[in-house]
């Protein structure tokens, strides 16, 4: 098990929704941003599914999202850009064209570490995370080759590592100790999501508390993968 990259001059997520970074990797990014990486949010859908009400403004709710995705990337410590790419929730695919939309935006900012959903992990329901994984990952290979994708007018890029999160065999672990209240912050910025994510409901500050719990105890239990409080864990691929 490997234990903490060099913070990195730039870093980029890439998730599905909004709230899956902070919820995947969060912590990493506040440790990062606070020691002067530049961390990225690339979303590529809009969010548009994130409600159990029926009757709920989807147009008003897409806007919602984007606002409290900006707020989490600042609690985060973010300087860096918050991309939406707008693909309605729940039907992303692996198209040639989202590949190269992902690919431009690796050129564009340039990280030298690339974080995703892990795209191989077995029996995962949510197509979007699936996708979003794939997208990822195909989006990495193009954009460091110049002969993909020539009409960006862009140059090549090629981050070092990728950081799949929400894999069933981790081989990375970052220590963030110390980080897991802006993590925590990061995700309370999600207002929308309270009852949908994070189980907020008729009790706010009882289930707060208990939300509380559950984030502190899945980075208590990676930290014991390698012996430290808190950590978010990982399975990297070499991408040079």
């Amino acid at each position: 098990m490997r234990l903490d990259l060099p913070t990195p001059a730039r870093a980029l997520a890439i998730a599905a929704h909004p709230d899956d970074v902070e919820f995947n990797c969060g912590a990493t990014f506040a440790k990062w941003s606070a020691a002067g990486c530049v961390v990225n949010h690339l979303i590529c859908t809009d969010g548009s599914k994130g409600s159990w009400d029926p009757t709920a403004d989807q147009t008003e709710l897409i806007e919602t999202r984007v606002r409290e995705q900006r707020a989490a990337a600042d609690a985060l410590g973010s300087k860096g850009d918050v991309v939406h790419l707008g693909v309605v929730d729940g039907e992303l695919d692996v198209s040639r064209s989202l590949t190269g939309q992902v690919a431009y935006w690796i050129r564009m900012l340039r990280p030298d570490v690339v974080f995703a959903h892990d795209p191989w992990r077995r029996w995962r329901l949510h197509p979007d995370h699936r996708a979003a994984g794939f997208l990822a990952c195909d989006a990495v290979v193009a954009a460091r080759d110049p002969h993909f994708f020539p009409e960006h007018d862009v140059p090549p890029h090629r981050p070092h590592t990728v950081l799949l999160f929400e894999t069933e065999e981790p081989d990375h672990v970052e220590d963030v100790t110390g980080y897991g209240l802006a993590k925590l912050a990061a995700l309370l910025a999600h207002e929308s999501q309270f009852e949908t994510t994070m189980y907020i409901t008729d009790d706010p500050d009882g289930q707060s508390a208990a939300f509380r719990a559950r984030i502190l105890g899945e980075l208590e239990q990676f930290g014991r993968l390698v012996g430290v409080r808190h950590a978010e864990a990982f399975r990297a691929i070499d991408a040079r």
